[in-house]
């Protein structure tokens, strides 16, 4: 049970993103007159997760969106074209730092400092030490879990070069860590290259002078002063990493195995009285059985993507004395039961890193 715990304690952090993919996704899929609910749903997230612009939403549940919207769309490129024609302007004040830049290599450096105010689970790195390389790397998520999102990535990336520098520029490589056959033609097409699958990295390599194009439209006036707004921003999202709700999802994970994750012993282990937790959490405009819902449901998920657990464990874990009440519960909140939820994540996971039988792309 000891190594249970630290692995309860040692779990890193949930990554949150702005949601812009996932909602993007979503108008694709009601255009095709889909009902989203059940998809949502399999993904982690709620209607209402989709419909508030506002509301963040686990980076993860993202990356789960797209893949179960491609397979309900038939779309095996549904990343790639996903990303072929949305507005930029919708990434927000993350693009508008990029597009009033200097240069191209400055703007793509600032995106990678701000990059976790749109998404806390991806990492974007620009180098200038093979000609002008634009990567992106997973905090916090499993890569080999994913396909579309990482190639929508990759597309928005090159797409945004272009878009900055007003020139079809073509990538010298590019290389993205998950298996495909080949290169889809229309994807070719639009790229202007191959691509090498089941590499290294992620990443764009353009010539090395790219980097040094100028920006179209770069304003220095107007980028300082986003800087400002991005680095405000930015510390808001550090900020909320130590909210009255972190630490009080910190302290529910630990208190969950023992059946004591209530609003007294949270609040005592806190320093706080539970009036002065509830008028904490109200400032944050949260309730404690709220939070105590929602991070129960989020750990579960966690818990059962950690293949070496047992299913016992994991009701343990979370406060079920037997596994029927954890499955009782678990079926409540997402439809399946967390044998079969385990199931289709190893599924997906092994369908995205096994070779597939030419043809069946």
């Amino acid at each position: 049970m000891k190594n249970t715990i630290r692995l309860a304690n040692a779990l890193p952090s949930i990554p949150t993103s702005a949601g812009g993919i996932a909602r993007l996704a979503c108008t694709r899929l009601r255009d095709a007159r889909v009902d989203l609910a059940p998809i949502v749903s399999a993904a982690g997230m709620t209607i209402d997760d989709i419909e508030d612009r506002k509301r963040r939403i686990d980076a993860r549940a993202q990356i789960k969106l797209l893949e179960h919207a491609a397979r309900e769309l038939q779309d095996d490129c549904f990343g790639f074209r996903l990303a072929q024609d949305f507005e930029l302007g919708e990434i927000g004040l993350l693009y508008y730092v990029m597009a009033s830049s200097e240069q191209l290599g400055d703007a793509l450096q600032t995106g990678g400092r701000y990059c976790a105010i749109n998404n806390e689970g991806v990492r974007l790195r620009a180098s200038l030490e093979r000609g002008f390389a634009v990567g992106f790397e997973y905090v916090n998520i499993d890569r080999s879990s994913d396909r579309h999102h990482a190639e929508f990535w990759l597309i928005a990336l090159v797409r945004i070069c272009r878009a900055l520098t007003d020139g079809r520029l073509v990538p010298k490589q590019v290389k993205l860590k998950h298996y495909r056959r080949e290169t889809p033609s229309d994807v070719r097409t639009h790229l202007g290259c191959d691509i090498e699958f089941a590499a290294d990295v992620d990443e764009v390599l353009f010539p090395a002078q790219i980097g040094a194009l100028a920006v179209v439209g770069a304003d220095l006036h107007l980028n300082r002063m986003l800087l400002e707004y991005a680095d405000e921003a930015l510390s808001d999202r550090a900020s909320r990493r130590t909210s009255v709700r972190s630490r009080v999802e910190d302290q529910i994970a630990q208190l969950l195995p023992h059946g004591k994750a209530n609003a007294e012993a949270v609040a005592r282990r806190l320093g706080m009285s539970r009036r002065t937790l509830a008028r904490a959490l109200s400032s944050e405009g949260l309730g404690f059985l709220n939070v105590l819902a929602a991070f129960r449901i989020a750990l579960a998920r966690r818990y059962l993507e950690e293949a070496e657990l047992p299913i016992s464990e994991v009701a343990w874990l979370l406060g079920y004395s037997e596994v029927s009440s954890f499955s009782h519960a678990f079926v409540r909140w997402t439809g399946i039961t967390p044998r079969a939820y385990r199931s289709s994540n190893d599924a997906r996971r092994s369908d995205d890193t096994k070779p597939q039988v030419p043809g069946t792309e």
